[in-house]
């Protein structure tokens, strides 16, 4: 079977994230839950990622002795953004089949979020954080602050 979201419309780019997942039961309702599972994931990931690379280059050049606390930090954030109802996520795209052979349910599912959106939404989580100390929350809005500032250049 050739699976369904792929391609550039499903990668992410400077303005979204975006994630794919796959789930297979034979409950159709259990087959949902672990591609929605999956590609939410998939999403946490490549946000985790991104971020982690740019505290990383940001601490760098500030020497900043606390880079791996500030980056914990950011792990954090995304942990607990992924597991509210993350800003501005959109499903994309969710395709369904059955297979009779094997009595099985595979369900594909697509999500995208704004970068810009996202972002924003980690800015306003860090200020609420009462685990992140104010030298940290000042360091985190500057590099949200910095990719903010990328994802409204590449919509210019």
């Amino acid at each position: 079977m050739k699976e369904p979201f792929r391609g550039n419309a499903y990668e992410s780019n400077n303005r979204f994230w975006r994630g794919t997942g796959k789930g297979v039961s034979s409950q159709d309702n259990i087959a949902r839950g672990k591609a929605d599972i999956d590609a939410k994931a998939q999403l946490a990931g490549q946000v985790n990622t991104t971020m982690k690379q740019v505290a990383d280059q940001y601490l760098g050049q500030t020497e900043n002795e606390r880079a791996a606390d500030v980056a914990d930090k950011f792990q954090s954030l995304v942990r607990q953004i992924m597991n509210t109802n993350v800003a501005d996520l959109r499903k994309i795209g969710e395709e369904k089949y059955y297979n009779e052979k094997t009595r099985e349910y595979t369900v594909f599912m697509a999500y995208e979020v704004k970068k810009n959106a996202m972002l924003r939404f980690m800015k306003k989580q860090a200020k609420v954080d009462e685990t992140i100390n104010e030298r940290q929350r000042d360091l985190i809005e500057k590099i949200i602050d910095e990719e903010l500032a990328k994802t409204e250049d590449d919509e210019n």
